[in-house]
């Protein structure tokens, strides 16, 4: 299987990474991703762990070598248990600060694979290069991000209207070996650490953006692909004591910019379709596949948040006041909502005609359409537990070791149960997942982890079932009269 030391070793590659108006020379030694990229290599190393086998792999259908369960196709309710438990081992290592990992696009390809008519719809060759591809991410373990997003140029246009037609990436070339693509896209969320991005578009197009309809694979090193992060926040995190995260798990968001992208045909499985470039979320398994990964995720860590809250408590010595109480059993309470719902994900699973096995998209969007809103609530109560504590922190991990500094900081900045700087790691820990850019970007990511808020409850509303639901009423008026008395 490919360890971390293969992954880390891959990304020296020659990719185009800009950051700070500087090209990185070296990913996996750079500052910015350094940390992250290892954070990645050690899922691949949990993976690989002969006393992980069972958890975390199968066997290939082709090669009959272990690969990662992320890409086995779920047929029964056993197999997307088993799926569930796979995501858990790995979003427990970054204790689930690391949305876009190597799972996550794995699960889209698996939903697509599962499904191939789909892409025949466009033609058999297609399905057959998407068939051909799953394979080969499957049974090489490769990271794949995704791209799928158009810019924010002017939203009130389509993207054959926009004011240069290259704007939006799309098919710019079409030549007998396969295709050019030219134009943005975003955002690819642990592009500069993936070895392939998935370039798609997952926002409504309509007649005359054909062009932009396609669903390929580029690999990130291809001759033009550009890639802009947002400012790293691993940059200024310069030790792990006052940045515990975001030193650690900053998998980095990023512009994907293709200059003339080549693409061979068996790389292409949509080309300037509208409808199947619409069919390939919502007629594949594609979609609920990927965001039960994202579920699996989130379960995670809101555990960790659970886990952040309760050792603040102990460490304050409130853990017995009854207001506290309270507001800890409201926490707990969402985070059990959300933990049920993506057991039920499970238990509600249809399985087709065809025997591809369904997770519950009610459950999903359920859960995708309150995360908005429930996230922000449960960080706003963090922040009301805290008080004072994340302001009243020495300035870093110096005043601490400074022996002028030192005799006051262990007196006055303990608690009642731990010294100082047991109490400081902690609430510098609290500070970077609620407070600091990483956990602010964190706060932001969530609120858009499936879409905006109405589009997620529009999906919601087309899962729910309302026939049911409107039969009770239709009863209830039903009912014969009845006179009183």
């Amino acid at each position: 299987m490919r360890t971390g030391a293969d992954y880390l070793r891959s990304l020296n590659d020659g990719r185009q990474v800009f950051v700070e108006g500087e090209r990185v020379k070296d990913v996996s030694m750079h500052k910015a991703f350094r940390e992250a990229a290892r954070s990645v290599a050690r899922l691949f190393d949990i993976a690989a762990a002969p006393e992980n086998r069972e958890l975390m792999t199968f066997k290939s259908p082709k090669t009959g070598n272990p690969v990662w369960r992320a890409y086995q196709i779920p047929k029964t309710h056993a197999d997307l248990r088993e799926r569930r438990l796979f995501s858990e081992k790995w979003a427990e290592a970054s204790f689930g600060l690391m949305g876009r990992s190597p799972d996550h696009v794995a699960s889209f390809f698996s939903g697509y694979a599962a499904v191939p008519s789909v892409f025949a719809a466009g033609g058999q060759k297609y399905a057959d290069n998407l068939i051909a591809f799953y394979e080969r991410m499957r049974d090489e373990h490769l990271y794949l991000s995704y791209a799928i997003v158009p810019p924010q140029i002017d939203r009130s246009k389509p993207a054959h209207k926009q004011s240069d037609p290259a704007l939006y990436a799309g098919v710019v070339k079409e030549r007998d070996d396969g295709i050019v693509i030219s134009g943005a896209q975003q955002l690819a969320t642990g592009g500069p650490l993936s070895d392939w991005i998935h370039l798609s578009c997952i926002h409504a197009l309509q007649p005359g953006d054909e062009n932009y309809a396609n669903c390929v694979a580029i690999p990130v090193a291809a001759p033009g692909v550009k890639l802009y992060p947002r400012r790293p926040f691993a940059l200024r995190a310069d030790n792990s004591f006052d940045y515990p995260l975001s030193s650690r798990f900053d998998e980095s968001d990023a512009y994907a910019v293709f200059d003339n992208v080549f693409v061979p045909w068996e790389h292409v499985f949509i080309y300037r379709n509208v409808e199947l470039s619409r069919d390939q979320w919502w007629k594949t398994t594609a979609h609920s596949l990927g965001n039960h990964q994202a579920q699996v995720r989130y379960v995670v860590k809101l555990r960790f948040m659970m886990g952040l809250a309760k050792r603040m408590n102990e460490v304050t010595g409130n853990e017995g006041n009854p207001a506290v109480m309270i507001m800890m059993g409201e926490l707990a309470a969402l985070a059990s909502i959300y933990e049920s719902l993506l057991v039920s994900h499970e238990l509600m699973a249809t399985i087709d005609k065809d025997g591809v096995l369904w997770p519950s998209r009610t459950s999903l969007y359920a859960a995708s359409a309150m995360q908005s809103e429930f996230n922000g609530r449960m960080l706003e109560i963090i922040r009301e537990l805290a008080g004072s504590a994340f302001i009243t922190l020495p300035s870093s991990l110096a005043d601490i070791e400074n022996p002028e500094t030192a005799a006051d900081i262990e007196r006055y900045m303990c608690s009642g149960s731990t010294d100082a700087k047991s109490r400081i790691a902690l609430m510098r820990m609290l500070w970077d997942f609620i407070g600091s850019e990483f956990g602010s970007r964190h706060q932001q990511y969530e609120k858009f982890y499936g879409g905006a808020s109405f589009v997620v409850k529009q999906s919601m509303y087309r899962n729910y079932d309302f026939k049911r639901a409107t039969a009770l009423v239709d009863a209830a008026l039903a009912l014969p009269s009845v006179k009183a008395g």
